[in-house]
């Protein structure tokens, strides 16, 4: 944890009929001062969308050597990389040929944070994906998490039911391919 975060903690119940994954899982976030509500809420809802085991929060604003979340295989071998927000395409061309999978999560206009890599040389940038969500839903959740939450994550046919803090919201889950 970086000097001056603030732990979160999320009890999180997750039901992704999509993938078929189904879990009750403890989840602590630490927020970095310069991280936005937004950004944070984006990385645990990446968690919780890719959950699968092996995956984990990276070494965050300290280790530019790692994304926001990451997953690794039995062997330390790491197997996706998802950022947050808006990644560089350095970062993404990094991230590519290091993992077997590369994403993004977005809190932002998918447009305006894509047209940034157009001409850049990113390994395997047919294969990355970018998702998104509703206009404002991201708005609407952040001011919602507390230091001690609960939340329920239910996915089904690409629409993603939240449940944090007593308040539910819905969004369709939206995908993307660089040009």
């Amino acid at each position: 944890m970086a000097i001056g975060s603030t732990m979160h903690t999320f009890e999180v119940q997750l039901a992704d009929m999509d993938r078929g994954v189904y879990d009750d899982f403890s989840l602590r976030a630490a927020r970095h001062p310069s991280e936005t509500d937004a950004y944070m809420l984006t990385r645990v809802l990446a968690y919780g969308l890719e959950f699968t085991e092996g995956i984990t929060f990276g070494g965050g604003i300290s280790q530019t050597d790692e994304p926001a979340v990451l997953v690794r295989d039995l062997t330390g071998q790491i197997t996706a990389w998802i950022e947050i927000g808006a990644p560089d395409a350095e970062r993404l061309h990094y991230g590519s040929r290091l993992a077997e999978r590369t994403v993004v999560y977005t809190h932002r206009d998918p447009a305006k944070v894509m047209a940034p890599w157009a001409d850049k040389r990113i390994h395997r940038s047919e294969d990355i994906r970018v998702f998104s969500f509703d206009a404002g839903f991201i708005d609407s959740a952040a001011p919602l998490i507390e230091r001690r939450n609960t939340m329920t994550l239910t996915i089904t046919e690409q629409v993603l039911y939240l449940d944090l803090n007593g308040t539910t919201l819905t969004t369709a889950i939206h995908e993307h391919a660089p040009a």
